[in-house]
């Protein structure tokens, strides 16, 4: 029998909640993020994207392109405060929820009337949140998830089984979950650029090429995902990372930051009582580009100086040092509760 999926996205999340609580900021750009010349934007409203503004975007670009904005420093305690809210309300019609993040979130409702729980989430959020959701509903995660972004803000979009290869046939091949930049260029290489040519590619050449992610993709393709929503996972992941001053390529100084960054996540994890079974790296280059680079363990961790040998063998080995270094992050997911003692160690 067919799942029913539902993924919630909250629009323009952090900028909505300012022009909600302040009014007048209703109808204006209004564009959160930090306060320095190299800060990036967290969310834009509607508003600001007319504009041409977006996440991840440097805050001094996006003020040349709306000088006119206003520009709001990050409230994440706020911000938490109302997510909490929101899952509160979906956990009315479902104990089957993922989230995937502080605003978007999948629903199991397999056996429920998908449609009819959906329009409820959206009118109590609106009715008591004073916020609107764009809901997107089909067989599994991954299709339910692009159903969100058809209609935004305050969507919904219903993509049945049937219809599913025909709605993915003209994506960009961007739109397939773990397609970066990276593998979007060499996918283009092949003379893929649409989801379409993939589904008409030969799946030995894409696992020849790619490996198991190549079999994956083609299987995304299809729209054929059988993961399931995971209401076990404890995070996503924990993480911090650091925006440069000024461009950095000195080894030395990195990996001290990624010292920095190892005893913080591991006094995290401890606190918590949670191991970790993957360590992953982020580079934003001078350039612009970013990359990220992973390491699952075979055994769990909160050891730092696991967390740190891993994170700098990435850094060193998986990166490209000639280029300057304008951020640098350090990430651990895969967060498991401990059911028995477990020996830590782990050799480069």
């Amino acid at each position: 029998m067919s799942r029913s999926i539902i993924h919630i996205d909250m629009d323009a999340f952090y900028a909505s909640i300012e022009q909600r609580d302040n009014p007048n900021l209703k109808n204006k750009p209004v564009i959160i993020g930090g306060n320095s010349k190299r800060s990036v934007v967290c969310t834009a409203s509607y508003e600001a994207r007319k504009y041409g503004i977006h996440s991840a975007m440097p805050i001094a670009k996006a003020k040349r392109l709306c000088p006119k904005g206003i520009y709001l420093p990050v409230n994440m305690d706020k911000y938490k405060k109302e997510s909490r809210k929101i899952m509160n309300i979906l956990r009315r019609y479902s104990s089957i929820i993922e989230p995937l993040s502080i605003d978007e979130a999948f629903m199991d409702v397999s056996g429920k009337d998908a449609l009819y729980i959906a329009k409820k989430i959206k009118e109590d959020v609106k009715n008591e949140l004073q916020l609107t959701a764009s809901v997107g509903i089909s067989i599994n995660k991954f299709v339910a998830k692009l159903a969100s972004d058809v209609k935004k803000p305050d969507g919904l979009t219903i993509i049945k089984k049937e219809d599913i290869i025909d709605f993915l046939k003209p994506l960009p091949v961007s739109r397939l979950w773990g397609v970066g930049p990276r593998m979007e260029r060499e996918l283009n290489k092949l003379g893929i650029y649409t989801i379409g040519n993939l589904q008409k590619y030969n799946l030995d050449i894409l696992i020849n090429k790619f490996g198991k992610r190549g079999k994956e993709i083609y299987l995304f393709s299809f729209g054929i995902d059988n993961r399931p929503v995971e209401t076990q996972l404890i995070s996503q992941s924990i993480g911090e990372e650091e925006t440069f001053l000024e461009d950095l390529n000195d080894i030395d100084v990195l990996c001290r930051k990624l010292k920095l960054f190892a005893r913080n996540l591991s006094n995290k994890l401890v606190k918590k009582g949670f191991l970790v079974k993957t360590v992953t790296v982020k580079v934003k280059y001078s350039d612009f580009i970013v990359e990220t680079r992973s390491f699952t363990f075979s055994i769990p961790t909160y050891d730092y100086n696991i967390i740190y040998e891993t994170g700098k063998y990435l850094l060193i080995n998986k990166f490209d040092l000639k280029k300057s270094i304008r951020l640098l992050g350090l990430s651990v997911s895969n967060l498991i509760y401990p059911n028995d003692p477990i020996q830590l160690s782990f050799k480069i």
